[in-house]
Parts: C-alpha cells; sequence; structure tokens
C-alpha cells in the first residue's frame, strides 16, 4: 500500500470514528464548470437580500484561494435525521429537523478540529483548514465530486442509500490522496415531487433554487418584514423549512442519527409558540440554531403565519 492510499484509509477510518456517516476525497482544483452557473444565479437576484453570496466569488470556486498549496478537499456527511418528529398537530408551528438540538456549528466544529489533530499525530506536518457552513465553500458540489451523491432537483446533496438530512463538511488540506470518482448520474429521473410540494415555487428548475422565495430563507436570512405575497402559503413553518427533503423518495432511506447532542431539548415539546417570551427563548434555544433568527425573527414569523 503506498502513502497515498495509506493517508486516504487514515482519513476514512478517522471520519467513520469521529461518528461521520459518509467520507469521499476530491482533487482540490478550480471549479471550473459552477463558475458560469453561480454567476448566472447571482444575476437573476435568486440569492435576495443575502448580500454575502456575491462576495468572495473567486474563494467558492477555488480551494487554493482557502488554503494555500490545496491538494485536496475531504467531504463529509453527518446525519441529523430525528429519532422522532416533534408533535404535529394541525396548526402547530414547526421548525426544522436540523434545529431540534445544539447548534450543528459548535458539535461537527469541535470533531473537525480533533480530525485535523489526529492528521497531524499520525501523518505529520499537515496544513489546512476544516469547515461547516462557516465559509464560501461550495459544499454541495465538492460532495458531488467526492462520490457521497448527486445534486437533486432541489438543489440538495442526495444520497442514494441514505437520502439528504446530512450535514455537510469540509477539510481542505495541502495532501495528495487517493481521489474518489464523482457521482455523474442523475438519480432524480422524471421525479418532480419537490418541485410539486414547493409552496412558494422557490424551486424554479431542476437544481435551481430561488432563494428569495424559499421558506428557509423567509423565515431564517430575511430581516426584513416577510412580503405579503407569502401569506397562506408557508405550512406553519416558523423557522426553517423540509418539505423538499420529507416528500423526497430517497428519503424513505433515512435512518435516525445517534448523536445525543441533535436530540430536542424536553422544554421544545412545551413551548407556547404564540406566548413565548424572550426569556423562555433565550433558555430553551440558548445553544440552538434557533438562536439565528433571535426571538424578534421568530415572533415575526408566528404573527405572519397567524395573520394569514
Amino acid at each position: 500500500m503506498n502513502s497515498l492510499e495509506k493517508n486516504t484509509l487514515l482519513i476514512k477510518k478517522t471520519a467513520q470514528k469521529l461518528g461521520f456517516d459518509y467520507c469521499g476525497v476530491a482533487k482540490a482544483e478550480y471549479l471550473e464548470e459552477e463558475a458560469p452557473k453561480l454567476e448566472a444565479w447571482l444575476a437573476k437576484n435568486y440569492h435576495g437580500k443575502m448580500a454575502y453570496m456575491a462576495n468572495h466569488f473567486d474563494k467558492r470556486l477555488d480551494p487554493g484561494k482557502l488554503v494555500d498549496d490545496a491538494r485536496s478537499v475531504i467531504s463529509l456527511m453527518y446525519n441529523y435525521y430525528p429519532p422522532k418528529k416533534l408533535p404535529e398537530e394541525k396548526d402547530d408551528v414547526k421548525i426544522a429537523k436540523y434545529a431540534y438540538g445544539k447548534d450543528y456549528h459548535f458539535v461537527i466544529r469541535d470533531k473537525l478540529k480533533n480530525f485535523l489533530e489526529i492528521l497531524r499525530e499520525e501523518i505529520g506536518e499537515i496544513h489546512g483548514r476544516a469547515f461547516v457552513d462557516s465559509a464560501p465553500v461550495m459544499e454541495r458540489q465538492w460532495g458531488q465530486k467526492a462520490g457521497l451523491g448527486w445534486t437533486g432537483k432541489n438543489s440538495l446533496l442526495l444520497n442514494k442509500n441514505s437520502g439528504s438530512f446530512f450535514f455537510l463538511a469540509e477539510l481542505i488540506i495541502d495532501l495528495p490522496l487517493q481521489y474518489d470518482n464523482p457521482i455523474t448520474k442523475d438519480y432524480c429521473g422524471t421525479c418532480t415531487r419537490c418541485i410539486d410540494a414547493c409552496p412558494t415555487d422557490a424551486i424554479v428548475q431542476d437544481n435551481l433554487i430561488d432563494a428569495s422565495k424559499c421558506i428557509s430563507y423567509l423565515t431564517i436570512e430575511l430581516k426584513e418584514e416577510i412580503p405579503t405575497e407569502f401569506k397562506g402559503k408557508m405550512e406553519n413553518w416558523a423557522f426553517g423549512c423540509d418539505i423538499c427533503q420529507d416528500v423526497c423518495p430517497w428519503n424513505r432511506f433515512s435512518k435516525a442519527h445517534q448523536e445525543r447532542e441533535f436530540l430536542p431539548s424536553p422544554d421544545l415539546e412545551k413551548i407556547e409558540w404564540e406566548e413565548i417570551t424572550k426569556e423562555t427563548f433565550n433558555r430553551v434555544f440558548k445553544k440552538s440554531a434557533v438562536k439565528r433568527s433571535k426571538w424578534e425573527g421568530l415572533k415575526r414569523n408566528i404573527q405572519f403565519l397567524r395573520s394569514t
């Protein structure tokens, strides 16, 4: 076994040891095919008020601008599909499954830090950086290049064996490795369930999302008032949205995660959403991704739902 094979095997075993469900490796190179797609998406203003999406254009496409002498992009998937969904009555407020427990940034960032430490102990001096939705990295595209899945019509990375309820993370390092074959086949076929189910028509065509219409964008990223055109279309989602994933046939293969940190707080099931106080919000969502919306944002979302 040569050093490329040996180091790649070490990386995949380490990923498994740290709880990652899938690990793939791609050559760190300029994403030439993605450049015109990203440019066109921005030109159509599909990023809405997310001005940061237009920043660092070259960094999004070239890992060498994030890590000097980058040679490999290690893509990782970490399951967050809950053992059980929160109880949902007909008019219950809903939050996305990824936000049930502790903020994934904290959980996965610690694992990635540990990952790099293990590699340096076993291999030697390695220069690199860890990313979990924390920098201009095109996570889904790298996941596809690393053989972890393909890009579905809802623009999410879909894995043939486990669906799409995963957090994506990357290590970009200056170590050459044995690279995996990219997934080039579209296993969605003629299925249009995600497109048909989206109540705000955010999926404008295969793999292309008008984020300014997406419920996740409207309830999290948008800091202004939600446009009245979306009244009656939010389907009780107050933070994020899982509709396009819930209807996806590939998610019938989703399995419950094993991460204790992602389990919901017992208080989450007891919340009186319409009456939630700032004190309750800060206590229940102290370490949750829901804090991104802030108390004022969550109240705005709930009031918008109830005004329809």
